[in-house]
């Protein structure tokens, strides 16, 4: 064991050694791979504040129901034990307006009593109102649509209207911007490969007579490629805090646009940063990319 922590620190001493003799070249390539790591940071940023912001915005959906207009009312008012019965959540509010209230309120709040004085017979069925509190925003669109769906199948009920239509909309909205910032990560994750990728193979052919003399004095090849594996991992790892570091700042002129617009709507809602457990993974995953094209590259150029 002691034996191969030398060894690996050994390689590590020189890659440090080696990206010393050419700093401007290396700082160049960090700064190349955080801009395309910045955007799936600040994505990956966005998405995480969001999250928690729609699954703790609780919806009351109301269903109508409207019953047929020839069902006998003794028919009309039974049909709320069904109701209770098909409503899962005990706690629903169940409330059965009579056709006759119906067409009261119409009258006051529409202002065409005249109007509707004329038609002569009432036009409105008797109908029902079932105030659901038991669900959650992101995930009981389908559900509620299903219930509706159940309370449509019961005896002298004419139509049902559910008001879940823009939590269906909110949760297929995260959806798609979880689905482009996974395909936005692919994308420049390819580009971080591919720039370590080339930054590796340009070390290996500047090294190249080092590593011949390397190999005739008896150097393993896992020897000679060690220290070009800690390159690539140190690249993608200051890379990583690079953009993490950028995306931080970049909250703070963020955050003051977006009070501005959250006092419209009464709201304090502000951006912060990743937790330090995603941080770390984060980081976690450059430094991986980092050697993996490392890997990529001297298996593929020392081979020659």
């Amino acid at each position: 064991m002691t034996y191969w922590f030398r060894q690996h620190r050994y390689a590590l001493s020189v890659a440090l050694v080696h990206l010393r003799r050419a700093p401007g070249s290396f700082l160049f390539n960090i700064l190349v791979v955080a801009i395309a790591l910045a955007l799936p940071f600040m994505g990956a940023t966005l998405l995480d504040n969001v999250r928690p912001m729609s699954e703790q915005l609780s919806v009351d959906p109301e269903l109508s129901i409207f019953l047929k207009q020839e069902t006998p009312r003794q028919q009309a008012e039974e049909l709320a034990v069904l109701l209770r019965q098909t409503v899962p959540d005990k706690q629903a509010k169940i409330v059965f307006t009579e056709r006759e209230k119906a067409l009261e309120t119409l009258k006051e709040k529409s202002g065409l009593a005249d109007v509707l004085t004329t038609l002569g017979e009432n036009p409105l069925p008797d109908s029902y109102v079932v105030k659901l509190d038991a669900f959650r925003l992101a995930q009981s669109g389908g559900d509620v649509d299903l219930l509706a769906d159940d309370i449509r199948a019961l005896p002298g009920v004419e139509s049902v209207q559910v008001d879940s239509a823009w939590v269906k909309r909110l949760a297929a909205l995260l959806n798609i911007l979880r689905l482009a910032l996974l395909l936005l990560a692919a994308t420049l994750g390819t580009v971080v490969v591919a720039v370590i990728f080339n930054t590796i193979r340009l070390q290996v052919m500047t090294q190249r007579e080092e590593i011949l003399v390397s190999k005739l004095i008896g150097a393993t090849d896992s020897f000679i490629h060690r220290p070009f594996y800690y390159t690539g991992a140190l690249l993608g790892l200051c890379s990583g805090a690079l953009a993490l570091g950028a995306v931080t700042l970049a909250l703070r002129p963020l955050n003051t646009a977006i009070a501005e617009f959250a006092k419209l709507y009464a709201s304090e809602f502000q951006l912060v940063p990743l937790a330090p457990p995603l941080m770390a993974g984060l980081l976690a995953l450059s430094a991986g990319l980092g050697l993996i094209a490392a890997m990529l590259s001297v298996q593929r150029h020392l081979a020659r």
